[in-house]
């Protein structure tokens, strides 16, 4: 048997003993999502991508924390479950599990249970711990003690909960020195970006006459940036048949009949206006896919609902349950969400305004959180979202967060300033390039010697602010570089 979705075979006598999450539903079983830090592309012999599960013959990414190999046009379906590092806020654990990562090991890798080897160069096989790096068969490590005691290098380990950061956006990247500059983010533009890559070289394998590509784009952000996936249908396919092809290229595991497929054509692409023309079309009558032309474009959109279950994390328990779910309506808020959620949660006798629902996109190299009003209404935010993307509602997640009380406390290092300067030049200078606001930035420490200065800022968003705006600065013909400093406990 093999899946038609991330390419997983498997013999009809070991389907029951399949462990390994296909890739449409990896997302939903991460239980704290940490983005990745993909260092620049690169080439890797006899690795796999974790995400189609196909050989890397093409540069790809490789991510520095957690050894993920995926390809270019699948680093978007990456899951954001990287190796945690740090603790973000004040959510904190007693006991750390085994961080297990699925194949790319070395032929003569040996199980830790069963002492047989368990790797291999032919094939996406066998597991690693990222933390202690013990090795196991895909059937093996289910039995091994969940909890990690971090190897034989535990004594040269700073564990999670001994690095903190106070976070909003941030996340690991801004702390190493890793090039940002993926190609990914710059072929956005062209009419064929590298998100396609993988789906053309299955098209062309497809020569058959009684077929046909057709470009899928996943939502109006698709459209804007141009990106799409291929797909090859028989020529007399149904709309539900397309639609079914549609989003398995998403890795997408919903049914079929909550989707519908719009036509573009080449024209309404380029247009300045698609977006505008495209809601204009919305309603109107799909027919056949069947076209004699060339392959065209279409858009998958989800279909309105009067109802919908959602998900709801709640984000202060150590242990305990995932979620709980949710049936909302369409005259459901925000606040009367979390006054339905906190009963299941035996919160019931806490105070409303001590809450707050938090939309969090799992990126795979940005995990990004956003309060949400108490008075908008939560099904209009989950038309939004699925309006935008439907890809990115496949890793949109709300958790219930306690109002925090504590004071927000960033240190960014901020080098390639001139050397020799005193305190009050470096601020100067900081304020007429950065535009730096001084009742929440104040400079904690100064390298003369080097021309670097770390920042004390008590503003996420004037943090975030001034972190982009380090990396388009020059001083005296000398690019600024800007890390973020956890703080070791």
């Amino acid at each position: 048997f093999i899946s038609t979705v991330c390419n997983f075979m498997s013999h009809e006598k070991c389907l029951k003993n399949v462990k390994i999450p296909c890739s449409c539903i990896a997302p939903s079983l991460v239980r704290v999502p940490v983005a990745h830090c993909f260092g620049p592309p690169g080439h890797y012999k006899r690795k796999f991508c974790t995400v189609c599960r196909k050989s890397l013959e093409s540069p790809a990414f490789r991510c520095e924390v957690c050894e993920l190999h995926v390809h270019t046009d699948c680093i978007l379906f990456a899951c954001s479950d990287c190796r945690q590092c740090h603790q973000d806020g004040h959510l904190d654990h007693d006991t750390y599990h085994h961080h297990w990562r699925e194949g790319n090991l070395s032929s003569s890798a040996r199980c830790e249970v069963c002492k047989k080897t368990c790797g291999s160069s032919e094939v996406l096989s066998g597991m690693r711990c990222e933390w202690c790096g013990i090795l196991a068969h895909t059937a093996c490590y289910v039995i091994v003690t969940p909890e990690c005691t971090f190897g034989r290098l535990r004594n040269m380990i700073l564990p999670p909960n001994c690095v903190q950061l106070f976070s909003r956006n941030f996340s690991k990247l801004h702390c190493f020195r890793i090039s940002e500059n993926l190609p990914t983010e710059s072929d956005e533009d062209d009419d064929v970006d590298g998100s396609t890559q993988g789906s053309t070289k299955d098209i062309q394998i497809s020569t058959d006459s009684s077929k046909q590509t057709l470009k899928i784009f996943d939502g109006n952000d698709a459209v804007k940036r141009n990106q799409f996936r291929l797909i090859s249908v028989p020529r007399i396919a149904k709309n539900e048949e397309v639609v079914e092809a549609a989003l398995r290229a998403y890795y997408i595991n919903d049914d079929q009949q909550e989707y519908e497929l719009q036509t573009f054509t080449q024209q309404v692409l380029l247009s300045d206006d698609v977006i505008n023309r495209n809601d204009a079309a919305e309603d109107s009558n799909l027919g056949s896919v069947f076209r004699v032309s060339v392959p065209e474009a279409w858009i998958i959109r989800a279909k309105p609902k009067d109802e919908e279950v959602i998900r709801i994390y709640p984000a202060w328990l150590k242990v305990g349950m995932a979620y709980v779910s949710l049936r909302v309506n369409k005259d459901s808020t925000v606040q009367t969400v979390i006054k339905e959620v906190l009963p299941l949660l035996g919160r019931q006798t806490e105070c409303l305004q001590n809450f707050k629902l938090v939309e969090v996109l799992m990126g795979s190299k940005q995990v990004q959180r956003m309060a949400l009003d108490n008075q908008e209404l939560i099904l209009n935010r989950l038309k939004d979202i699925r309006k935008t993307s439907i890809r990115q509602m496949n890793q949109t997640r709300f958790y219930i967060v306690e109002n925090s009380k504590s004071i927000v406390q960033v240190n960014l290092f901020i080098g390639g300033l001139p050397p020799q300067l005193s305190p009050e030049e470096y601020t100067n200078i900081l304020k007429e390039e950065l535009a730096i606001k001084t009742n929440v930035v104040s400079v904690s420490h100064v390298y003369q010697a080097q021309g670097a200065v770390v920042l004390q800022i008590s503003c996420f968003s004037e943090a975030e602010r001034i972190y982009m705006l380090v990396k388009d600065t020059v001083v005296n013909d000398k690019p600024l570089n800007a890390v973020v400093i956890p703080a070791v406990m």
